[in-house]
């Protein structure tokens, strides 16, 4: 699959919703493809109590729950258009997840292209 087909895809799960008083969700969208070409989505979930999550850790959630856990590809994309790297924490997820993740594709804001041990140099776990 193409980066561009799967910022569309991660496109079509961005719009900002309320949830409960305080919360939103919907603000980042993730999408990503496996090693087996399937693709997963996750909208991020800010709730004022601090224990909401990201839209990586959702569409991860999504590719562990079917059974998966090698990613290929992935974007991530705020409701305005904006393509956004993984935050440190969601680098750090993505690693921990399959061994293999760190080789992951990641779509950078101008069609830039890195890898998640790109974005992650000096592991505190790289000789385990």
């Amino acid at each position: 699959m193409t980066f561009e087909k799967l910022l569309e895809i991660a496109q079509q799960k961005t719009g900002p919703r309320q949830l409960g008083k305080m919360g939103e969700a919907g603000v980042v969208a993730a999408a990503l493809e496996t090693e087996g070409g399937n693709v997963y989505t996750g909208v991020n979930i800010d709730v004022p109590c601090s224990m909401g999550f990201c839209a990586e850790h959702a569409a991860i959630a999504a590719m562990v729950t079917a059974g998966e856990t090698r990613i290929v590809r992935l974007v991530a994309v705020r409701h305005t258009g904006l393509i956004l790297p993984p935050c440190g924490r969601c680098r750090e997820f993505i690693c921990q997840i399959n061994k293999d993740n760190g080789s992951c594709q990641v779509l950078l804001d101008g069609g830039r292209v890195t890898t998640i041990d790109a974005l992650l140099p000096e592991r505190w776990d790289a000789k385990d």
